[in-house]
Order: structure tokens, then C-alpha cells, then sequence
């Protein structure tokens, strides 16, 4: 019989990502746990890249889903009124904080981002974006073009005009070393420089992800793009919060990622843990940005009741079981526990998140050089021991711990243990 990868190499890009030497086959998922096509279960600290939030087998979100395939109805695209987008709409333009808020679903957030800066060019009518170093934003054309981190950028060619600013990334910014408030001032005055120099003025948008995912759950100090939103607002500039990954509680200390920065944004995207696996994304933004387009639009497939009533029930799951808060306390445990072991390890220079969202990034021992090599060995140590972790970050260094939110803390200690004896196996302690 062929083997899967080699049918997988043989129709599917070459640039498509697999993890491990040995790629998995995830077959059955229940709880926290996974398990593959060879019988191995495994402890899933990486939740599909942060999107199955409730974890796997969730009886409330299957049964919504199945209530809906009953009816018969899959599809009928926004040319019609669809009762669960609307009553969807209504919750998150609630929970956004957002005057006048208006919600347009879409199926990823890379298109959630695309829409979001289509609205902010056309509303400012300017292609001229502010985007973070080391920030990431999607696989399409337009967030491609406004990606900060040359792994994930296929191509210099672009609709938008982008310009860089620093502060989201602090392990390794030059202003590494100031006092939080010293840091943010720093940025502040770059962010100023950047507009009277890269810029013509009539700058469209900021875009910031509150804390970093691709680029290794980098977390700027509280308070930065609240001090950042002061200043777009002087020029007029929309301040768009990418919210794809810190949404829905899973930083623990707010709803969403930007709450931890006193400030209400002009627009937020969001997709990912929303649909815990359902394909559905996002804009929610002020309803006269919203509605600024002058042309007709639809969305085929985003918003679809399918997608839309698992959201439902997802997001009724979220807040009746206040996993915020239950990401608050076992995310304060994980970061404890990792910095123990990075007193003892020094292939740990950073340990670093908020909630169930931390990063370990691994250097050379004695100095910051990264270390990607031994990010490749914990993700297969992790592995061999029955646990699943992330990689990223912009050296490829970074391992990336994201479980589900529903996580409990015997999963955490289990998987704490599990860590501590890759990184050891991996070129630390020994």
C-alpha cells in the first residue's frame, strides 16, 4: 500500500508545512487528546493551531451541528436571511465593545484580514498600512504584502503600501533592556518617525496582532497599542486589532487579546477557536467603516448556518464554563512551571504569553543566538513522550503552546513533565 505522505508529496504543494520527521495522521479526537492513524493517543497542546478551543468531541457543539444538517440546509448564501448569522452578529458587535458595531463573516482569517483592510483603504482612501515586525496575517495577497517576517512572505508584490514599526516583538528589539514604560515610549517615538518618514501622511490603518502567533507568541508590554491609538488618532488612522488567535478568552486576562492595551480599536478580526474546527472568520468594525463600500458584495460561504450555529453553541460553551478564567489560571501555572525549567536550562532564553498562549524561545547556551535546531528536537521529543506542541517564531525557534481552553490541571502537569524532559533530551539540562 502507498504510504500517505508520499501520496500527500506527490498532489500537494511542496510549500505545504507538515510537522515532524515522521508526519501524523490524526484520526479520532476526544477531550485534550487526539489520536493517530497507528493507534497513539496523544495530549494536543497546539489545538489545530489554536482553533479547537473546546478541544475535541464537544457533545453541545456536534448536537448544534447536527440540528442543523437535519434540517436539510448546508448552504443558502447571504442573498438570503440566515436566523443563526444574524443572532451570531448581534453577540460578537455586543461583546466587541465597538460603537455601532456591524459584523461581516468570512471563512479564514486571512480573508477576515483581506476585508478588513479592503474596508480601511477604501474608508481612509489610502493604501498606505502600519503593520509590526515579526507580525503575520494571513496567506492571501493583501496580508501577505503586510506580513513583518520574510519566512512567511511569498512575494514583494502588493495592493498596499506597508511600513513597519517596532514593539511587538521585545525579546529582540533594540529597546530590549527599558523599564515597560521606557519600552512603549521607544515605540511611540519610532511610530511618529515612521509616519514623517516612510510615509505620505494619509496612512489608512494599523494593523497588530496583541500578541504575536506566527512570530512565537511575542508579547508586548501592557499598554502599547492603547499608547499607539493615541497617536493614529491625531493623523485620523484606523487602528484594526488582529484578534485571530487571541480571541475569545483564551489570554485569560480579557475577551480579547487587545483589552490588556485600554483601548477600543476601530476594527477586530477573529476566526480560529471561534469555530473550534468550523470553517468561519470575521470582521467586526464600526458601522460606518462597515458600511463605506460603494459596490455590491456577498459572501458565499462565510456566515453559513452550518458555521454559524457551531458558533453559537461554541461561544454559549466559552462563557458558560468561563474557560477565560479557566485560561487565566492554568496559563499563570504554565508560565511558572516553563520558567523553573528555563532557570535550569539555558537553551531557554524566553519564556513568554499570556493565558493558554506561551512561547519558549530556544538560544544558544551563554548568548541570544537562536536555536532552531533544538526547537525541532523538542517538537519531536514532545511527540515521542504523547504530547503535541507548536514550532514558529521568526528564527524558527520557537516552540508554541496553545492547548485547549477546557484544559485541566492534571492535563498541565502531565504535560509540564512531558516538556521538561524533552528540553532536557533536546541540548539542555542533562
Amino acid at each position: 500500500m502507498d504510504r500517505l505522505i508520499d501520496r500527500h508529496r506527490a498532489v500537494l504543494p511542496d510549500w505545504l508545512a507538515l510537522y515532524y520527521s515522521d508526519p501524523l495522521e490524526i484520526v479520532h479526537g476526544n477531550g485534550r487528546r487526539v489520536t493517530d492513524s497507528n493507534g497513539r493517543t496523544y495530549l494536543d497542546f497546539f489545538a489545530g493551531i489554536l482553533t479547537n478551543a473546546l478541544g475535541y468531541d464537544v457533545a453541545e457543539v456536534s448536537d448544534a451541528v447536527r440540528k442543523q444538517l437535519d434540517t436539510g440546509l448546508l448552504h443558502t448564501s447571504t442573498l438570503y436571511l440566515i436566523r443563526s448569522q444574524v443572532e451570531l452578529a448581534e453577540e460578537i458587535a455586543r461583546l466587541s465593545g465597538i460603537p455601532d458595531a456591524k459584523v461581516f463573516f468570512t471563512n479564514s482569517g486571512t480573508e477576515a484580514n483581506e476585508t478588513a483592510l479592503m474596508l480601511a483603504t477604501q474608508y481612509r482612501r489610502s493604501n498606505q498600512v502600519l503593520a509590526m515586525r515579526n507580525s503575520y496575517h494571513g496567506r492571501a495577497f493583501a496580508t501577505v504584502g503586510i506580513t513583518g517576517n520574510r519566512g512567511w512572505s511569498a512575494s514583494s508584490l502588493s495592493p498596499v503600501r506597508v511600513s513597519y514599526v517596532h514593539g511587538g516583538y521585545p525579546y529582540r528589539s533594540p529597546f530590549r533592556g527599558l523599564s515597560d514604560a521606557d519600552y512603549i515610549k521607544a515605540c511611540v517615538e519610532d511610530l511618529r518617525d515612521v509616519l514623517q518618514t516612510a510615509t505620505s501622511g494619509d496612512v489608512a490603518c494599523m494593523i497588530a496582532e496583541p500578541i504575536q502567533g506566527v512570530g512565537g507568541f511575542a508579547t508586548p508590554p501592557d499598554g502599547l497599542f492603547g499608547a499607539f491609538a493615541e497617536v493614529l488618532a491625531e493623523h485620523g488612522i484606523l487602528f484594526i486589532s488582529d484578534e485571530v488567535q487571541t480571541g475569545w478568552g483564551r489570554t485569560g486576562e480579557h475577551f480579547w487579546g487587545i483589552g490588556a492595551h485600554g483601548v477600543t480599536p476601530d476594527m477586530m478580526t477573529f476566526a480560529k477557536g471561534l469555530g473550534n474546527g468550523l470553517a468561519i472568520g470575521g470582521v467586526v468594525a464600526r458601522g460606518e467603516v462597515m458600511d463605506c463600500l460603494g459596490a455590491n458584495s456577498i459572501s458565499t460561504f462565510g456566515g453559513n448556518p452550518v458555521a454559524t450555529v457551531g458558533a453559537r453553541a461554541v461561544l454559549d460553551y466559552v462563557r458558560d464554563h468561563d474557560l477565560q478564567a479557566n485560561a487565566a489560571a492554568l496559563g499563570a501555572r504554565l508560565l511558572s512551571g516553563l520558567r523553573d525549567i528555563a532557570v535550569s536550562d539555558p537553551v531557554v532564553g524566553d519564556v513568554r504569553g499570556k493565558g493558554l498562549m506561551v512561547g519558549v524561545e530556544f538560544v544558544e547556551p551563554g548568548g541570544m543566538a537562536p536555536a532552531p535546531a533544538v526547537a525541532t528536537r523538542v517538537l519531536e521529543e514532545t511527540r515521542a513522550r504523547g504530547l503535541l506542541v507548536g514550532k514558529g517564531g521568526l528564527h524558527n525557534n520557537v516552540i508554541r503552546l496553545a492547548p485547549p481552553m477546557t484544559l485541566t490541571g492534571a492535563e498541565l502537569d502531565e504535560a509540564l513533565a512531558i516538556l521538561r524532559d524533552a528540553i532536557a533530551a533536546s541540548g539542555g539540562e542533562r
